[in-house]
């Protein structure tokens, strides 16, 4: 079985936290996979220290036509997170990654996460070490991804080590995000590549929290505004009549829409795994900050829809819902992670029924994720 090989750490932190006000529970499989967790995260932290670097994956050797084949559609130009076959020494070892790139805010926010879950102090210094790394991201105007880069690292900062400096990073953070929105259209700008008008992709759902959160801050409506008016477009445009979401939606200057395809999935018309994951968490984080039902209902009809989409045994997902060569296609353990946070935080929103499944679920995946099956041993890897 072929399966992601993204640490462990963010995987299984993002799952374990999304239910925020749920105390731990003195498990074995949980003890284990905190332990395992927070010696990656350590031994991590240690051997990047003084680099300004960040782990993104670790390197992998793999049949590239193999995944060319996965992807069908006409210009496979380009193959989202793939690079030539590594040399031989560099298999089994870390990819690393600057502070520019969109998933350098999950090393410091798992490090947070852990410190939450553990009182370790380690991990503390280590979180407040890497999220400095970070503050030249305030002055990032040209991706959408700042909310997943700044409020990971410092909006977790200011959650669990609060102090004067971090708010004004934030609002500074919140302000460039606020100047991609464009009213006319309703939504955030993704990309500022490529050939389309005016790009939104689902991922941006998962940078509204940013918003959310400068808004409490500050009390200024104009960031929780432009949060719920994108929400609102991408549930208007991204979403077919199945819950499936498209990966980009372009729109006209006019606020019509241009185009609907994939940029990461299969095609088009395929259902992306991680995109999905995407929106089932984006449109609960939007109920919990608004409690407007329209968002609530979406996430709810998202959740049935992944749950019934997931048809593996261990309930990790293949990368695309549709994607070819099932069951040897790819498994995502990031989408399976996400689902997790998106389930177990949906789970206090609706009714008992509805929440005993979605809490099921979730434990099985988290219980996965942490089991050998997805984890190296200590010092292998």
């Amino acid at each position: 079985m072929k399966r992601n090989s993204l640490l462990l750490a963010t995987a299984l932190l993002i799952g374990m936290t999304g239910c925020k006000n749920t105390p731990v529970q003195n498990e074995a499989w949980i003890s284990n996979a905190l332990d395992a967790a927070s010696y990656q995260l350590k031994s991590t932290a240690e051997e990047l220290s003084g680099t300004s670097k960040f782990p993104r994956s670790i390197h992998s050797g793999y049949d590239v036509n193999f995944l060319d084949t996965q992807l069908q559609r006409e210009n496979k130009a380009y193959i989202d997170s793939l690079h030539p076959n590594p040399e031989a020494l560099q298999l089994g070892q870390k990819r690393l990654c600057g502070i520019a790139d969109w998933t350098s805010g999950f090393f410091p926010g798992s490090l947070w996460y852990a410190y939450e879950l553990t009182g370790d102090e380690e991990l503390k210094k280590r979180a407040i070490e890497y999220t400095n790394i970070l503050n030249p991201i305030r002055e990032l105007k040209g991706t959408h991804d700042v909310g997943f880069m700044m409020n990971c690292s410092y909006g977790n900062a200011l959650r669990l080590a609060p102090n004067d400096t971090i708010k004004a990073v934030l609002v500074e953070t919140a302000d460039n995000l606020c100047a991609r929105f464009n009213p006319e259209i309703g939504c955030i700008r993704s990309w500022d590549f490529g050939a389309w008008n005016f790009p939104v992709i689902i991922d941006n759902m998962m940078n509204l929290d940013l918003l959310f959160n400068v808004y409490k801050l500050t009390g200024d409506e104009k960031y929780k505004n432009v949060a719920v008016k994108h929400a609102q477009t991408t549930m208007k445009n991204h979403f077919r009549p199945d819950y499936t979401s498209y990966h980009v939606v372009s729109y006209n200057n006019d606020g019509s829409v241009e185009i609907k395809q994939t940029h990461q999935g299969k095609n088009a018309e395929s259902a992306w795994s991680r995109g999905q994951a995407w929106g089932v968490y984006g449109y609960t984080s939007c109920y919990r900050e608004t409690r407007d039902t329209a968002f609530l209902q979406e996430a709810v009809h998202i959740a049935d829809m992944i749950m019934e989409r997931v048809k593996t045994d261990d309930l990790i997902p293949y990368w695309d819902y549709n994607a070819p060569d099932i069951p040897d296609a790819l498994r995502d353990a990031s989408a399976a992670a996400i689902n997790c946070s998106g389930l177990l935080e949906l789970s206090q929103y609706v009714s008992e029924e509805q929440a005993k499944k979605y809490y099921k679920a979730a434990e099985k995946m988290l219980q996965t994720l942490s089991s050998p099956a997805y984890t190296a041993e200590e010092g292998t890897n």
